[in-house]
């Protein structure tokens, strides 16, 4: 990692992926601005802007003002707040809105909020007249670091989590880095995980980066900047190399299994654990189960762990409030994950910290076992 300069005020991001290629910016302000940039970008002239009730009062106006001083008629949809709302219920809403506002396929739909209404209104704008334009405004840390960049859209069913959805890439994300003072300290710790998860996936030196700044990182400015903007490039490589997921970008999902089952559990009861904490439980897991399988060495699973512990995660099943369902329930709730390939388990491990893998064909005992042995 570089050392930390007053230039990081503002960083850009390109994922170059041809003809679809775009721009990640990130920096203070660019809501104020993304009038400008999104009418530089695209030929329409009319939007849908996609929303939720918490993020409505504080930034729905300056989107919609922004947007109209450069000539962009905006029409708006707010939504429930919460996980639930990605569902097939929200998704006609949400298709119904677009269609009512007119908007073409030169025209855009404006997600204006977090990873559940980024997945929500992507879906919509991917299938609404076979596609049509998409920018993502992604309000939480979660969203700008993860969510928001690769074009994975989707809704949940009571199967489980993203089982439904399209590969639609946005036109343009415009992560500004001044709404995150908005959120609470819990939102944030969670969009944090995806952070680190970056350090973890394949650049240990990004993770000893953050053990050492992650102080700075939560209290903002250029540490808080450059995070993100690492972040963004760290997905950006991967989506280039694996844009559907047939490959390398499965790495993406460290931690992921673990938690979208524990999500399942929770019924997707941000209350009782929001995505973040449940990728955070989920990358320990993943560590520990590694060093379980002698793979890697329990000292990196202790690491992960203090680390998460540190800034405030949930680390452990026991952590979660209220009862969790059995340890076969986890497993069922995993077997029905899309990381599932004709009937084998594929799970994210690792080597150690900075050296994760695709582990193809792992044995379903082993998870049981190891399951009933986390249980709290």
């Amino acid at each position: 990692m570089n050392a930390i300069t007053p230039a990081s005020a503002e960083r850009l991001v390109r994922v170059p992926l041809g003809e679809r290629a775009y721009d990640i910016m990130i920096g203070p302000g660019l809501i104020a601005r993304a009038g400008r940039e999104i009418a530089a970008r695209m030929k329409g002239r009319r939007a849908a802007i996609i929303t939720d009730e918490n993020v409505a009062p504080l930034y729905l106006d300056a989107l919609t003002a922004s947007l109209e001083a450069a000539g962009i008629e905006a029409s708006s949809l707010v939504l429930p707040a919460g996980e639930k709302t990605k569902s097939f219920e929200h998704l006609i809403t949400v298709c119904d809105a677009v269609l009512t506002a007119r908007v073409e396929r030169n025209d855009a739909v404006i997600a204006l909020g977090g990873g559940v209404i980024g997945d929500l209104s992507g879906f919509a704008a991917g299938i609404v007249r076979r596609g049509v334009r998409f920018v993502q405004v992604p309000t939480s840390l979660l969203a700008q670091v993860d969510s928001s960049v690769g074009g994975k859209t989707g809704i949940n069913t009571h199967h489980g989590k993203n089982l439904v959805g399209v590969f639609h890439q946005p036109d343009l994300v415009l992560a500004d880095s001044d709404v995150l003072n908005t959120l609470s300290e819990r939102e944030f710790r969670a969009g944090y995980a995806e952070v680190a998860k970056y350090g973890l996936i394949d650049k240990p030196d990004f993770f000893a980066w953050l053990e050492a700044n992650w102080r700075q990182v939560f209290s903002g400015g250029a540490a808080r900047i450059e995070a993100i903007a690492a972040s963004c490039q760290a997905k950006s490589d991967v989506v280039v190399a694996d844009e559907r997921e047939n490959g390398p970008r499965a790495l993406l999902n460290l931690g992921h299994t673990f938690g979208h089952a524990l999500e399942a559990a929770t019924a997707y009861d941000s209350r009782r654990l929001v995505h973040g904490e449940g990728v955070a439980i989920g990358m320990v897991l993943a560590h520990e189960f590694s060093a379980r399988l002698n793979l890697a060495s329990p000292d990196d699973a202790r690491r992960v762990e203090a680390h998460l512990k540190a800034v405030g995660l949930p680390t452990r099943m026991r952590d979660i409030p209220g009862e969790l369902p059995p340890a076969e329930t986890l497993m069922d709730a995993i077997a029905q994950d899309k990381k599932v390939k004709s009937g084998k388990l594929t799970f994210i491990l690792t080597h150690g910290i900075g050296q994760s893998f695709v582990a193809d064909d792992v044995p379903s005992s082993e998870v049981l076992s190891f399951l009933k042995e986390k249980h709290p």
